[in-house]
């Protein structure tokens, strides 16, 4: 018979024991709360440049600071880089905008005015039209440029001709170049014909292939140690590069780019749609669906159709108020090359084709040989394979440059 005194050491030890399994069920579970957190938040998620903040906040204490951006400068939460600098009390003195301007509204090719940012007063320098590189009297009192642009790969996209002469007025003014990189949302895609030196213009600066393949901050770099400045000469140049980033990772903006790339199909087909702005055939401006569908009233008509229209994203589209027919991409998988066959399927369906292709063309295209090649019928893989030994050859010198 068990004693009264036993009775009750044995349910006292029963209770302590059952409390001490419950705090190490509940510990578990916190933990495997935690571990289920981490599982939905890893924390290999990518960080832009803008967002490696330690990397170059120590760098601007106290110095005088300008900045290149635009609508795509922002940070982790979606505050701009701008708003959050000025939070951090840099001494930023001036906006330097690209091609569309500081909110990214302007269409392409349209003449964007200086003025003043609105919201922070800060007075904002147009860098295109015929003000590409900022002039030494808007450069005065800078300390250090920062320039943070999303670029998206290809080498008519005008960010990486800005970058150059932003580059150069850097070198030529002794100011430190800070760029805060972003991910390339075309990857690891290196593809097309290389830009011949006699058809340079502000849609072609570099001897690279239409899709390079490199974020904008392996790009910098490249600008720099090939001597592509004026006369040779380099920017004192600091990458600050992403975080938890590969080359090879999936990337969607956050925010659209320019006006006329509204989403991740847009972007990918871009280079390879783009090429349509050198012939009479519309690439998608006008519409909703930029970047995504293409089509001409010089086309045979077809299930597809739709009719450019004057819009926030163009106001003059290719093919106004006319009736287009050919071809919605909006759907298909997404392109890993520069696609050629839309381009060479227009064109032998043209009913003129000597008004099919304009001067544009060749600037977009860097060479005069693409034009003669889909002109003579040549097939795409002898076309691709003209380009084999440029491509190679660029890629051995881009490995130099290359961040990850």
């Amino acid at each position: 018979m068990i004693s009264n005194s036993v009775f009750k050491n044995t349910v006292l030890f029963s209770f302590l024991l059952m409390v001490s399994c419950g705090s190490s069920f509940k510990k578990q579970e916190t933990k495997d709360k935690k571990k289920e957190v981490a599982t939905e938040n890893p924390t290999s998620e990518i960080k832009t440049g803008d967002e490696n903040i330690q990397a170059y906040l120590p760098i601007l204490k106290n110095k005088k600071v300008g900045i290149v951006t635009n609508q795509t400068g922002i940070v982790s939460d979606k505050t701009h880089i701008v708003d959050f600098l000025l939070e951090e009390k840099v001494l930023l003195q001036k906006i330097f905008a690209p091609e569309h301007g500081f909110r990214g509204t302007a269409d392409a090719g349209e003449h964007v005015v200086d003025g003043k940012d609105t919201k922070t007063g800060l007075p904002i320098i147009s860098l295109y039209g015929d003000n590409k590189k900022p002039k030494p009297e808007q450069l005065e009192g800078i300390e250090i440029l920062i320039f943070d642009l999303q670029d998206v790969g290809a080498r008519f996209y005008t960010y990486i001709s800005s970058l150059h002469y932003v580059m150069e007025a850097c070198a030529e003014n002794n100011i430190q170049l800070i760029v805060l990189d972003r991910p390339n949302p075309n990857g690891a895609i290196v593809d097309g014909p290389i830009l011949e030196k006699e058809y340079t213009s502000f849609v072609g600066m570099h001897p690279i292939p239409l899709l390079h393949g490199m974020t904008i901050g392996e790009y910098a770099k490249m600008i720099n140690g090939e001597k592509w400045l004026k006369d040779g000469i380099q920017c004192n140049l600091i990458v600050i590069p992403c975080l938890n980033y590969n080359r090879n990772m999936a990337y969607s903006l956050p925010v659209k780019p320019s006006p006329n790339l509204p989403n991740d199909q847009a972007i990918n087909l871009y280079a390879s749609l783009c090429l349509f702005e050198g012939t009479n055939v519309s690439s998608g401006r006008g519409t909703e669906k930029q970047f995504q569908i293409y089509g001409s009233p010089f086309l045979p008509k077809s299930n597809f159709s739709f009719t450019p229209i004057s819009n926030f994203g163009s106001k003059d589209p290719m093919n106004k108020d006319q009736l287009c027919y050919g071809e919605d991409l909006t759907t298909i998988p997404k392109v890993t090359k520069l696609e050629l066959k839309w381009l060479i399927k227009a064109y032998n369906e043209t009913f003129d084709k000597s008004k099919f292709f304009n001067p544009f063309f060749t600037k977009l295209a860097g060479t005069k040989k693409l034009q003669q090649q889909i002109e003579t019928g040549t097939l795409e893989s002898e076309i691709r394979k003209s380009w084999e030994k440029g491509l190679a050859d660029f890629k051995e010198m881009r490995r130099k440059y290359l961040i990850y």
